[in-house]
């Protein structure tokens, strides 16, 4: 009998080691070091695919338009010829619905949404066709006119890479939503320049939870995204404000109450104006029937009819958000602006023509911030401070009720602005406008979004872990041990007491307090005689054991 060689008990332990590693980086990885590095290349990843997209938007929008510098885009096309300011989002928005026609199946731009979505029933992954088809079509509306901003594209991207690292090495549900975590994360970080503001975005609004474990990988993550932008663009501000910003004493705190208050209808107003544009279009398009190609065409058309009056709602609009900023425009130009920006958005994003929400947010609050403290000031000229710190105030307000990220918005307003002396009165602004538009909304933009769609994880795991578990996967088989009597089955269909096995425990669960029974029959309809056929049963006791077992599995994510 031959031998094993000396080596072979070497070879088998080191293998050994070798996958008792590899099931730790899967099933635990952000508690291992190891797990930091890989962080570290998402991030890096991540940031430059943030950067690249800027410079990608920058370079498309030089060559369309002609202007060099970026900030300046609303500027230099108040000065083109009306047609070709018409012509380019137009063009822009025929190529979108090509590429929207042809690469997703409903003809929807993927965007943060369906990041928050994919973290909360996928195990941290995203579409991947139809992520990087939606990415190219925000690259081109922003760089043709489009009316939206560049962030929520940059996380899906982020995303995208973050879901096949996932992938390549299988990682689970914990691992692969702290592996999206990490990417959003330096995304943030990298358009921004706001590492603090980057980490606390991915946790509070993609994770939406603040567990020990997934906060080392993501601020190792965020860090890199930072390094990156300032590699490629410096460590400079986005914007700068002129003067003093501080607060006259506590006297001026209840104006940024009231901001506040008036900011967070502002929200309100606009995410509603961008679901009923989404909801006028879809019935515009159901009753003509027209193709999803020229939903995009259509909205770039009166984008571009509007810019020719209004060309500051070309683009993110960082130019007019640094004059409202900079107090340059009156009370009546800063609420029209307000009025027509929001406008634009509701048509570019009912358009689906792509982009995000969280530059036109910004503006829209800093003018809405600018337009309130010209009058307060005014009124009360001897108990009030500058009216750019409204502006500012405004800007984090809006955007913070918007996105239902009051924590990372303060902290994004603080990184782009420098200015860290007027903490107080953005914290009071924005924390009154996100408690009065997330009670009027589902929480969120993004979270009213996926509302939407019927899908509840606004109200929490409670109601969202219910729509992960097909009844299929949780029946007893008529010939499975412990199952449902036959006969009985088909009395309780033919009264009518039963479930589809396609339907999920949303579905099954009222069924069950409704009727009071201890099992359901699942069925199944016949295609050739369209009758009802049993499929096996579906015990209360199970369907509640499964649901117990994924609530404690999530309550043990979230406090780990």
């Amino acid at each position: 009998m031959a031998q094993d060689s000396p080596l072979t008990p070497r070879v088998r332990g080191t293998l050994d080691r070798v996958q008792r590693g590899w099931d730790m980086l899967r099933h635990r990885g952000p508690g291992q070091i190891q797990f930091w590095f890989i962080a570290l290349l998402i991030g890096t990843a991540a940031g430059t695919a943030a950067v690249v997209f800027r410079v990608a938007i920058e370079w498309l929008q030089n060559l369309l338009y002609g202007v060099e510098d970026p900030n300046l885009l609303a500027s230099f096309a108040a000065d083109l010829p009306w047609i070709w300011v018409v012509a380019i989002p137009a063009i822009g928005g025929a190529v979108v619905g090509g590429i929207v026609h042809f690469a997703t199946p409903d003809g929807r731009i993927r965007s943060v949404a369906d990041v928050i979505e994919g973290a909360a029933l996928n195990d941290g992954r995203v579409e991947k066709k139809a992520g990087i088809a939606s990415a190219l079509c925000s690259w081109i509306t922003l760089s043709t006119g489009g009316s939206s901003g560049r962030e929520g594209p940059v996380v899906h991207i982020a995303s995208m890479i973050s879901s096949w690292t996932a992938n390549l090495i299988r990682a689970d549900g914990i691992t692969g939503r702290d592996l999206l975590g990490c990417g959003v994360a330096a995304a943030v970080s990298a358009s921004f320049n706001a590492p603090i503001a980057g980490a606390l975005f991915a946790l509070e609004v993609i994770l939406r939870h603040f567990a020990l474990h997934a906060f080392a990988p993501i601020v190792v993550a965020s860090a890199a995204g930072t390094v990156i932008n300032r590699l490629a663009f410096g460590d400079v501000t986005e914007f700068r404000l002129p003067g003093t910003t501080t607060v006259e004493f506590y006297l001026e705190l209840p104006a940024f109450l009231i901001l506040g208050l008036v900011c967070g209808l502002v929200a309100v107003a606009t995410m509603r104006a961008i679901f009923l544009a989404d909801d006028a279009a879809n019935a515009v398009q159901a009753r003509m029937g027209l193709p999803h190609f020229l939903r995009p065409a259509v909205a770039g058309v009166l984008l571009g009819l509007i810019a020719v009056q209004f060309p500051h709602i070309i683009g993110v609009g960082y130019e007019t958000t640094s004059l409202a900023l900079t107090g340059s425009l009156g009370v009546g130009t800063a609420i029209l602006f307000v009025v027509v920006k929001v406008v634009a958005v509701s048509i570019t994003l009912g358009g689906r023509m792509g982009g995000g929400v969280f530059s036109p947010s910004l503006m829209i609050g800093a003018l809405t911030g600018l337009a309130f403290g010209l009058l307060a000031t005014g009124l009360f000229p001897n108990q009030s401070g500058s009216h750019t710190l409204y502006a500012l105030a405004g800007m984090g307000a809006v955007a913070a009720a918007v996105l239902g990220a009051p924590i990372s918005t303060t902290l994004i307003v603080f990184e782009l602005t420098g200015d860290w002396q007027t903490g107080l009165a953005v914290m009071v602004s924005v924390s009154m406008s996100t408690a009065l538009a997330s009670r009027l909304v589902d929480r969120s933009f993004f979270l009213s979004q996926i509302e939407r769609r019927n899908v509840h994880l606004a109200a929490g795991p409670q109601a969202y872990l219910l729509c992960m578990f097909r009844v299929r996967s949780l029946m007893r088989k008529p010939t499975d041990l412990g199952a449902a009597d036959t006969e009985v089955c088909l009395e309780m269909i033919e009264k009518g007491v039963s479930v589809n096995e396609t339907a999920t425990l949303e579905t099954a669960l009222p069924r069950f307090e409704e009727s009071g029974v201890a099992f359901l029959p699942v069925v199944r309809r016949s295609a050739e005689t369209g009758a009802l056929e049993l499929q096996g049963a579906l015990f209360h006791v199970d369907a509640l054991k499964a649901y117990n077992r994924a609530l404690a599995a999530t309550a043990e994510e979230e406090h780990s």
